[in-house]
């Protein structure tokens, strides 16, 4: 079994149940079933899953697609549509949610892997590009910075801030040392994840 979390939305108990067994067959963790799309939002905020597996006819006042943009957009978490709908108007407005996969009920188990296995990949691809680019991001910012700042404390400071501000890094430290390897200056920046060491 791999250490993938999977959010079910399905408001039919019986085939809610038969997705879920599917799923922990094809060895994927199933973190929560939820009925209706604001159960899944916030289910989705509370457990975090990899990956939700969404109906788009719900029970409450959110339908699948409203849901699927919100996760989507939100908590950037992958989305595959389940469903028994294939008309033109339905996969139009499926299409703003930018959807990681579109399955029609019923499917076959190999159908939900692959499918899921491409979510997935897709998903990881996009997270590292998002990161690429906000690292650039931090860069570019540092060099218009060190031109502009000329007092080396505040320098220093700012670019750590930086760092963390565009999102590049979750946490930025800086130590400054001299030709002896001692500690002159030493600021941070962010939360406990990831540092940056410079040296003069």
């Amino acid at each position: 079994m791999n250490n993938t979390n999977i959010l079910i939305v399905e408001d039919e108990s019986i085939v809610a149940e038969d997705i879920r067994q599917t799923v922990t067959r094809l060895g994927y963790q199933t973190v929560a079933v939820a009925t209706s799309g604001e159960e899944a939002l916030q289910r989705a905020k509370d457990q975090k899953p990899d990956l939700v597996l969404m109906d788009i006819v719900l029970q409450g006042k959110m339908n699948g697609i409203a849901a699927a943009q919100a996760l989507r957009f939100q908590y950037q978490i992958p989305v595959i549509f389940l469903t028994a709908h294939a008309d033109v108007d339905t996969l139009e407005k499926v299409k703003v949610t930018e959807p990681f996969g579109y399955i029609l009920k019923p499917f076959e188990d190999q159908e939900l892997h692959t499918a899921i296995e491409i979510a997935l990949y897709k998903s990881q691809t996009e997270k590292r590009i998002t990161h690429l680019n906000a690292v650039l991001r931090a860069i570019r910012n540092v060099n218009q910075l060190i031109v502009k700042e000329r007092d080396r404390a505040k320098l220093i400071q700012k670019i750590c801030d930086l760092l963390v501000e565009t999102r590049g890094y979750q946490q930025a430290w800086i130590l400054l040392v001299d030709g002896k390897g001692q500690l002159r200056q030493r600021v941070q920046a962010g939360a406990p994840r990831e540092s940056c060491l410079l040296s003069n």
